[in-house]
């Protein structure tokens, strides 16, 4: 639903600039892109040939549990993961063709995760064979594996965020360049809507009676099983009601975004950090799919297809939510900031 504002909307072309500066970006972030790319494929294929001579072949590949119980030769065990990076990166070229700027995010995120992984493991391997007599008396892997894995989760969550630095085209540059209200002087107005998804809170209702069956289970003495099931179900529960609806309110202290049922959580832009706001038609496919999405385009709440509030702040990337009347919402934001950069 929505609540509209009075006065005359008075349009205005959205101005554009920075073409150049933009185009340097997404030079830098193919380089940078390509770079990684290489520079993966070098360690992973140089890694086991580098001390060859203290390694025993064939070498371990595979333990279950603390003991080795897999071999492969020395080529093989270079040449395995520098296919399974190739054709992570074929993987990740068709992705970008397709779905273009909004795949963004994903291939920043696989490449960084799936080098660090691969490299790590590689390294890891390599570590555990070192100047063993033959690869059942390969070392036994423990904190290397926690290693390897909370470093690939850290390569997969800069990756996006190196992808956006170069990946954002031309903006409006200002709020006045956007629509804006024709409204008296010492006029206020207020702009309201509010969305809703009733399948994310259907999954939200779902999850929260699973996760209350497990704790009732588990407290009955199901004991860890039960337990093991709470979590995740109760995760998914809190996730989807947050993200099940959202309000959008424009006022003369600026825009608030709330989210679920209880209204929280929120967040807040003061005119002073809104650069501009506008409205744009997004769908769950531009954007990576459903509810808090970060991707290409900045931060989006998706929970319909169709217009979205999208606001421009001074600093940070854009934020788009998916409210009914965004234009009009959009506009009456540029007026507020407008009077108050006055």
């Amino acid at each position: 639903m929505s609540d509209g504002v009075n006065g005359d909307r008075q349009g205005a072309g959205a101005g554009t600039g920075g073409t150049g500066s933009t185009d340097t970006a997404k030079r830098a972030s193919r380089a940078a892109a390509a770079l990684w790319a290489a520079t993966v494929a070098v360690l992973l294929l140089a890694l086991p040939w580098v001390a060859h001579g203290r390694l025993p072949d064939p070498l371990a590949t595979h333990w279950d549990g603390r003991a080795a119980d897999g071999s492969m030769s020395l080529t093989a065990s270079a040449a395995f993961p520098a296919a399974c990076w190739a054709v992570a990166l074929a993987a990740a070229a068709v992705a970008r063709r397709w779905a273009g700027a909004p795949a963004r995010t994903w291939v920043g995120a696989g490449l960084g995760f799936g080098g660090v992984l691969l490299v790590g493991a590689q390294a890891a391997i390599v570590h555990a064979n070192l100047d063993r007599p033959d690869w059942q008396h390969a070392r036994p892997l423990g904190p290397e594996v926690a290693a390897v894995l909370a470093a690939a989760v850290a390569a997969g969550l800069l990756g996006p965020w190196l992808a956006h630095r170069g990946g954002r085209g031309p903006r409006p540059a200002t709020a006045a360049d956007g629509p804006r209200l024709d409204l008296p002087a010492g006029q206020r107005a207020v702009w309201l809507s509010r969305t809703v998804n009733p399948w994310l809170g259907l999954l939200a209702a779902a999850s929260g009676l699973g996760a209350a069956g497990s704790a009732l289970a588990a407290l009955g003495g199901l004991g860890g099983p039960a337990w093991a099931l709470f979590a995740p179900c109760a995760v998914v529960a809190v996730t989807a009601a947050g993200c099940s609806s959202v309000q959008a309110r424009v006022t003369e202290r600026g825009l608030d975004v709330t989210f679920g049922p209880f209204g929280w959580p929120a967040r807040h832009w003061s005119p002073a950090d809104v650069a501009a706001a506008r409205m744009e038609r997004r769908t769950p496919a531009q954007v990576g799919g459903w509810g808090y999405r970060l991707s290409g385009l900045g931060t989006t709440v998706m929970l319909r297809r169709g217009e979205c509030l999208v606001v421009r702040p001074h600093r940070g990337v854009e934020f788009a939510v998916s409210v009914d009347d965004a234009e009009r919402g959009a506009a009456l934001l540029n007026t507020v900031a407008a009077r108050r950069a006055g």
